[in-house]
Formats: C-alpha cells, sequence, structure tokens
C-alpha cells in the first residue's frame, strides 16, 4: 500500500507544479504584465491547464485509487482523506474533456484582460461579445454533468461542495428575512459621518500601516507578499508562498485597510495548512465559503470591531496626524462600520453586504436558465439595485461591469461563498469564544495568537480535509445555521445605532 500511496502522491505533486505555475501566470498577469502580452499569457495558461487536466485525469491515477480503496483505513487519518478526497476531484474532472479546460481558460484570460481596459472606460459593449462566450462555456461547462436539479448546481458544487441552487435559495431567503429589517431600522436613522475615511490619505502610508496589521494577525511577508491589482485577489504558489494583493484610493482610507484584512484573512488560512499536505488535493481550503469565512472573520469581526480600535487607533492617529488626531474613537468606529444602501459589494458594510451578493446570484442563474441575455444585463443589474437598495448606478463601471468574477470565470459558482462565509463567520466566531472567552480583551491589546492559533488547530490545518459540512459540525457542534452571524449584527449593530 505504502508504494501505491507514495506514487499517487507523486502523480498529484505533478499536477499541483503545473497549477502552481498557472497561478503564477494568473498573478503576473493580474499585477506586472503588460498589456500587450494578454494574447501569449491566454495560450500559456491554456496549454497549462490542459496538462494539468490530462495528468491528473489519466488512468494511471484512477487505477491506484482503485487499488488504494481496497485499504481499510480509518477516516481521520491523512491517508483515508487524500484518497477520498482526490476520488471525488477525479470523478468530476474525468467529466471534462482536456480540450475544453484549455479552451476555457483561453477564453477567460482573454476576457479578463478585455474587461481590465473596458471597465474604466464604461465599455460593456466590448467586453459583451465575451461574456456571451463566457455563459456558453459556462452552460456547456455544467452539461458535462447532467444529472443536476439545477444547470448552475454543477459550477456550485465546485465551489462549495455540498451545496445546490436551492439550498442556496432557502438560506438567502432566510437570511433576507433577517437583514432587511435591520438595515431599514439603521436607514431610518441620519446616516454616521464617514468624511474623516475621505480625506487625503497618501498610498505609501495606507500600505504601511495595513502591511503591518496583519503581520500582527499572524501574516508572515517571509511567506508571502502583497501588491496592487484591479480587484484583490489572494493567491497561493505552494504553503510557503502564499501572496495577497489590494487596491487603494487616496480619498478613501477603508478601500485598502478593508481588503488587506481581507485577503490576510484568506492567507492565513492557506498559510496554516498542514505542511505534510503540501502538493496535494488536501492543501486548500475547505470551499470557497469556508475560506470567505476567514476572510470575512478577520475583515470584519475583529477588524472592524470595538476592541481592534481600541488598540489600533492611537497607531492610525499617529500615522495621520492631520486627517485624524481630531476624530475621537467612538466617531472613527462608527464611521469606519457605517451602514447605508450602497453600489460597491466589495465596499459595502456588513449589514447591506449580503444583498448585493444576493442580486448577483440571482442575475446569474436567470443567465444560466435563459432567461436574462447578455445584452440586457446592464439593465437588469441597474433595475435590482433600484428595487433592492434603493440606488441607481451613474455607470455600467459600478454596475455590471463592477466584479471580475463573470469576466476571469465561469458564470455561475462564484458569489454564493461570500455569503456563506459571512454565515459561517459568525458561527465559528461564537465557537472560539465559547473555547477562549477573553478573546475580545486579547485584540483589545494587539494580541491576536490565542485566536489565531484556535484557528489553526479547529480549521486551517486540516485544509480539505474534511467536506464544509463536517469541518462545521466538527468545530461547531452543529449544522450551518445563520443565528450566530444574525445575533452577531443585531448586538454590533444594535449598540451602534441605539436598536
Amino acid at each position: 500500500m505504502q508504494e501505491q500511496y507514495e506514487e499517487l502522491k507523486r502523480r498529484l505533486m505533478e499536477v499541483n507544479d503545473l497549477q502552481s505555475a498557472n497561478s503564477l501566470l494568473g498573478w503576473d498577469q493580474a499585477t506586472y504584465m503588460p498589456a500587450k502580452g494578454a494574447v501569449a499569457r491566454g495560450r500559456q495558461i491554456a496549454t497549462l491547464s490542459r496538462l494539468a487536466q490530462e495528468k491528473f485525469t489519466a488512468p494511471a491515477i484512477g487505477h491506484l485509487l482503485d487499488d488504494l480503496e481496497k485499504y481499510d483505513l480509518p477516516y481521520d487519518s491523512d491517508e483515508a482523506s487524500l484518497i477520498r478526497v482526490t476520488r471525488r476531484l477525479y470523478e468530476r474532472a474525468i467529466k471534462v474533456p482536456p480540450e475544453f479546460t484549455a479552451k476555457a481558460a483561453a477564453h477567460t484570460t482573454e476576457a479578463y484582460s478585455i474587461w481590465a481596459k473596458a471597465r474604466p472606460e464604461n465599455d460593456f459593449a466590448t467586453v459583451q461579445p465575451y461574456l456571451e462566450k463566457t455563459l456558453d462555456l459556462s452552460i456547456e461547462f455544467a452539461n458535462f454533468f447532467p444529472d443536476y436539479d439545477h444547470i448552475a448546481d454543477p459550477l456550485i458544487d465546485g465551489s462549495d461542495y455540498g451545496m445546490k441552487a436551492e439550498s442556496i435559495r432557502q438560506i438567502f431567503s432566510e437570511l433576507r428575512e433577517q437583514l432587511v429589517p435591520i438595515a431599514k431600522a439603521i436607514n431610518e436613522q441620519a446616516p454616521a459621518d464617514d468624511s474623516c475615511l475621505r480625506k487625503f490619505y497618501p498610498v505609501d502610508k495606507q500600505q504601511e500601516f495595513g502591511e503591518y496589521v496583519i503581520q500582527q494577525f499572524g501574516y508572515d511577508f517571509e511567506r508571502g507578499r502583497q501588491d496592487k491589482t484591479h480587484h484583490p485577489f489572494m493567491t497561493k504558489f505552494s504553503l510557503n508562498d502564499v501572496r495577497i494583493t489590494t487596491r487603494f484610493q487616496e480619498h478613501f482610507l477603508g478601500e485598502s485597510l478593508g481588503s488587506t484584512m481581507h485577503e490576510a484573512g484568506h492567507a492565513l488560512y492557506e498559510l496554516g495548512i498542514n505542511q505534510d499536505y503540501e502538493g496535494t488535493p488536501l492543501a486548500r481550503g475547505a470551499s470557497a465559503g469556508v475560506h470567505e469565512s476567514q476572510s470575512r472573520l478577520w475583515e470584519n469581526v475583529i477588524g472592524r470591531s470595538r476592541p481592534f480600535w481600541e488598540h489600533f487607533y492611537p497607531l492610525l492617529q499617529e500615522t495621520f496626524p492631520d486627517q485624524l488626531n481630531d476624530v475621537d474613537l467612538d466617531a472613527f468606529h462608527r464611521a469606519f462600520n457605517k451602514v447605508e444602501n450602497s453600489l460597491i459589494r466589495t465596499d459595502a458594510d456588513e449589514v447591506t453586504y449580503n444583498l448585493h451578493v444576493m442580486i448577483r446570484f440571482d442575475l446569474e442563474l436567470q443567465m444560466l436558465e435563459g432567461e436574462l441575455a447578455i445584452k440586457d444585463l446592464p439593465e437588469a443589474w441597474h433595475a435590482r439595485y433600484d428595487s433592492d437598495l434603493g440606488i441607481h448606478a451613474p455607470s455600467d463601471v459600478d454596475g455590471a461591469l463592477q466584479d471580475v468574477h463573470w469576466y476571469a470565470g465561469f458564470i455561475g459558482g462564484a458569489f454564493q461563498g461570500y455569503t456563506l462565509g459571512n454565515i459561517m463567520s459568525g458561527q465559528f466566531y461564537e465557537a472560539a469564544l465559547k473555547a477562549h472567552p477573553g478573546i475580545p480583551t486579547d485584540i483589545s491589546r494587539g494580541e491576536f495568537g490565542k485566536l489565531h492559533n484556535w484557528l489553526k488547530d479547529n480549521i486551517y490545518q486540516h485544509g480539505r480535509k474534511y467536506t464544509p459540512d463536517e469541518l462545521i459540525e466538527r468545530v461547531t457542534g452543529k449544522p450551518l445555521t445563520i443565528e450566530p452571524y444574525i445575533n452577531y449584527l443585531r448586538t454590533k449593530y444594535g449598540e451602534l445605532y441605539s436598536l
């Protein structure tokens, strides 16, 4: 058995090396690549994607899995887990032809480059044919898995294993029922004054402060780095090379600081995975939703909390004395947690953020179902923002061109993870506080080790060893529930807005 197991790991490492090289090309495209390199980059990414797919779906891996599954191994053992997870991914992968994988990779690489140029120019017409092709490819991909209940299910399953369109719709309906009254009660009050965040903040000092914060969280700059990009993301090339990106606005402090903490949360997860899993399918997060739970936990539950700013606000005032010396902690904390109906998902407050996700989720289901044509997407976007949030984007820059996801991947399967992650962040943090009630006091002192270690022990180290449902049950003792997250929002914003 050991010889076969090591052979499986060797083959998986080769697949991982190709995927990591591909990720490096993608990171470079989003950070430093010159614009005219896009065509060749698309070809390079397509080639590596095809080779990785061919290697992973080789009959030899299937035979190794067949042989290894004959052994009676404990379910929780690393060996059984690797075999089990690889089997699940293998059965999914063999249904998708490598030629399709290459074709889709080449297209989405090109589409991303077109979007990066078209968005600042408010030019939806230029990206429309690319998005139409993306929709065709998304449907083609879904139809490799014909036994679905909804055409979005295969796309969702790839990101959030075990979830389906119908189950997400139900969760979103329950959550919306709780969120809308909270948002309405807050919006009936005078809005918080956030003018202190909208002064001139030099980029170099923003970057210095943000990087100091995430170092205190536990982000290791000897195992990662931060760069600028159009749309912030985290990427991993190995368990000791996990990079993040951010973007800056000179006249809005919250943009970079929020995205830096958010992407660092993703990176802390990857950096905390058991090093023995390197190069195998276990060496990544359990799902998009679980991953997002960590980025949202560090960005919001921690980074927007009163204890966090009790420690860091004096340092922020020292960094930006002209902007903040006449702003007290209460005013700053309220500004940093301002609730208002807004246009931009990534800048949205905790109370309204999930409404942005629900709009995108509904729109992509309509596109996949054939009920919404790509040419009509901009107007459908504006109509939903008018009806759901009472605001209208002045252009498509803050509308259908806003998010990168549909322009750098498939349509379907990406957005639901953000809200699932928010829900899980409340449930995981509740469990952490139950184990260590003193965590908020630690945070007020700038000490994050107890929380970080609890997360490593209970979530990070396991990587993809457990399914999302299994992990949530193990960590919290109950299945996924919105209750802790809603309680967190009601408590926090009830105090901030005297609800």
